[in-house]
């Protein structure tokens, strides 16, 4: 049985009947979202989110882009925890204001200078860069990006993962 998966809806962009697999308007709609990788073109994003991994979906978005290119914050919202895992390598969990969600930024180069657990993010702020820590293919920089729907618990490392490929696909 496949599960509904909420796609983020901003306005310009795609509308919720646009995607697929929508279970309609989700806590992401309407949220004006910055991309998060600075020189890439939303609308040459391929939709990642489905695609096979050993033993599991990958939901998540990987945006792929020149080692080194600046990642940014995608809303306003707190830095929960900076970490360091086998296969996300360096990474960056945030919440949006209300808690309800987490922003997911993985595979990083290396953070952005000053950049600290429990920081107040303004959207667009820098923090880090492109790369292939974790258990990126070395040849194949990209940001992971994923979001979560965080459950009443608000645990940054569990939550029913939501589409992003929504918002940035341009309306046809």
């Amino acid at each position: 049985m496949a599960m509904a998966v909420a796609c983020l809806v901003v306005p310009g962009w795609a509308t919720a009947e646009a995607c697929t697999d929508s279970a309609g308007p989700a806590p992401l709609a309407a949220r004006a979202l910055q991309f998060p990788v600075d020189g890439i073109q939303p609308e040459t994003v391929r939709d990642t989110f489905d695609d096979g991994r050993p033993d599991h979906r990958h939901e998540a978005l990987d945006i792929m882009a020149p080692r080194g290119t600046p990642v940014r914050a995608v809303e306003d919202g707190r830095l929960v925890k900076l970490f360091e895992s086998k296969p996300g390598g360096l990474t960056v969990y945030q919440f949006d204001p209300a808690g309800q969600l987490a922003y997911y930024y993985a595979h990083l180069d290396r953070y952005a200078e000053g950049l600290k657990e429990g920081v107040q993010l303004r959207r667009g702020d820098l923090i880090g860069y492109v790369g292939t820590t974790g258990n990126a293919a070395p040849d194949a920089p990209h940001l992971h990006f994923a979001v979560f729907l965080l459950g009443p618990e608000r645990q940054w490392w569990k939550g029913e993962a939501l589409n992003p490929y929504c918002a940035w696909r341009a309306a046809r």
